[in-house]
C-alpha cells in the first residue's frame, strides 16, 4: 500500500514551487486534483513551447488529476467550495492578494471544511515589508543570499544553476502538509501554514553562513570552485567537451593519500610544497597542474571510477543529457519512462526518497481537465447532462 493512500490533496498550485510540493506528496500515494483554469490552465504548461504540455509542466505534475473549474464564475466557486470538504489539505501558490480575490481564504474554506490543511507558498510571506512583492526561484534566491556566495572570486554575484528556492520551498511545504496531518489525527483539527520562499531558501545557506559569517558580523565571499582546500575542484579530462570535468575534494589526510596513489604519484607525497594541508592551499597552482596533467589523458568517468574506487570523493560533471544516460542512474531505475502525448515515450527523473513498503509507479502528468468529468461525478455526483452545459459556458472544461 503506498504510504500516502487515502491522503487527498486539492492542488492549486502553478509553475514550480507548489507543483513540486504536491507532486511530491503524489509519489508518496496521495491523491492529488489539480484545479486549473478552463482555458490556460497552469502557467507553467506553456513555458517553452506552443501547446499546453511543455516539458517542464511534465517533470513538476506527474500522478495528479487535473479539473478544469473557472472559480471566477459563481457556478465554478460554488463547485469548487463543494469540493472542498471531500479533501484533506488544500496547496495554492498564488502571488500576492488572488486568494482574496478568488475568495478562497483559510477562513473562507474552513468554514466549510474545519479539518482542512490550507498550506500557502508565499514569496515574502504574509506580513513584513516585503509582502506584498512578486517572487520567482531566483528573486528568493537572490533576497537568501545565493547569488552573493556563488561565481568566482572578486567576479559578479551569480545565479545558481538549480531552481532550489522554488522546488526545495516545495520539499519543506510537504514536509509541514504531513506534520499538520499527523497533528491532526490526535487533535482533529486542522491548521493554516504558510512557507516564504526566502526564508526557505536560507535552510539551504546555513553551511556557507556557518563557514565565515561569523554569526551573521561579516559577508561570507565568493570562492569558485575552490572551497578553500586543495587538492579540490574542477579538472579538466580527455575530449575537452564544455562538460569533460570531473570535480574532486580531498578532506582528510587519508584522501590524500588515496589520491596520490591512485594516480601513480607517491612523490607528491614527500614533496615539500605538498607535505602539509596548508602548503597544499598554498601551492595550489603547481598541485592543480600536477594533478591535471593526469585527468586530461583520461575521460571524465574514468576519472571517476578510478578515484572512486580508491577512496577519493570525485564525480565526473554530468550534464543534463548525462543525467538521463548515466549507467548508475539507469541501474537503480531512477529514469523512467512515461508515455507523452504528442511525442511518444519520454524520460523523467523519478523520486529520490525509497520506501521498502510503498512503492508508486510515475505517471504522466494529467492534460488540461482531463479528470473533470471522472471528479466531478465522483465527488459530487454530477451527471453528464449536467456538466454539458457548464462545459459549454466555460465554467469546467
Amino acid at each position: 500500500m503506498p504510504a500516502l493512500d487515502g491522503l487527498r490533496i486539492l492542488d492549486m498550485t502553478q509553475y514550480e514551487a507548489g507543483t513540486a510540493c504536491t507532486q511530491m506528496l503524489a509519489w508518496l500515494g496521495a491523491d492529488v486534483v489539480k484545479i486549473e483554469a478552463p482555458r490556460f490552465g497552469d502557467p507553467g504548461r506553456t513555458l517553452a513551447v506552443g501547446g499546453d504540455y511543455s516539458p517542464y509542466f511534465c517533470n513538476w505534475n506527474a500522478n495528479k488529476r487535473s479539473v478544469g473549474l473557472d472559480l471566477a464564475k459563481p457556478e465554478g466557486h460554488d463547485l469548487f467550495l463543494k469540493l472542498v470538504p471531500r479533501f484533506d489539505v488544500f496547496v495554492e501558490n498564488y502571488g500576492p492578494g488572488v486568494v482574496e480575490r478568488l475568495d478562497i481564504t483559510y477562513g473562507r474554506l474552513s468554514a466549510v471544511h474545519p479539518g482542512l490543511i490550507y498550506a500557502q507558498v508565499k514569496g515574502f510571506g504574509s506580513d513584513g515589508p516585503y509582502a506584498g512583492y512578486k517572487s520567482y526561484d531566483m528573486i528568493a534566491q537572490a533576497a537568501a543570499g545565493t547569488f552573493s556566495v556563488t561565481g568566482e572570486f572578486g567576479g559578479l554575484p551569480m545565479l545558481p544553476g538549480p531552481t532550489t528556492a522554488d522546488s526545495g520551498t516545495g520539499m519543506q511545504l510537504s514536509t509541514a502538509i504531513l506534520a499538520a496531518v499527523i497533528q491532526r489525527g490526535r487533535t482533529g483539527r486542522g491548521q493554516h501554514i504558510e512557507i516564504s520562499m526566502q526564508e526557505a531558501m536560507t535552510y539551504y545557506m546555513r553551511t556557507r553562513i556557518a563557514f565565515g559569517a561569523e554569526f551573521g558580523d561579516v559577508a561570507v565571499p565568493r570562492i569558485g570552485n575552490t572551497m578553500g582546500a586543495a587538492p579540490t575542484g574542477l579538472y579538466a579530462c580527455a575530449a575537452g567537451g564544455p562538460n569533460d570535468y570531473a570535480y574532486l575534494i580531498t578532506v582528510t589526510q587519508r584522501h590524500w593519500d588515496a589520491l596520490c596513489m591512485a594516480i601513480d604519484r607517491l612523490d607528491l607525497l614527500t614533496d615539500p610544497r605538498f607535505e602539509q594541508p596548508e602548503g597544499r592551499v598554498e601551492n595550489d597552482a603547481a598541485l592543480r597542474e600536477e594533478i591535471g596533467a593526469w585527468t586530461r589523458e583520461r575521460g571524465k568517468y574514468d576519472v571517476m571510477r578510478l578515484l572512486g574506487e580508491a577512496g577519493v570523493p570525485c564525480s565526473a560533471i554530468l550534464d543534463t543529457k548525462d543525467l538521463h544516460e548515466d549507467p548508475h542512474l539507469l541501474a537503480r531505475g531512477f529514469v523512467q519512462e512515461v508515455e507523452h502525448p504528442e511525442r511518444g515515450k519520454v524520460r523523467l527523473l523519478g523520486c529520490a526518497p525509497r520506501l521498502s513498503e510503498s512503492q508508486v509507479p510515475i505517471e504522466r502528468a494529467p492534460l488540461l481537465g482531463e479528470h473533470t468529468q471522472t471528479v466531478l461525478a465522483a465527488e459530487l455526483g454530477l451527471a453528464a447532462d449536467e456538466m454539458a452545459p457548464l462545459r459549454e459556458r466555460g465554467i469546467i472544461r
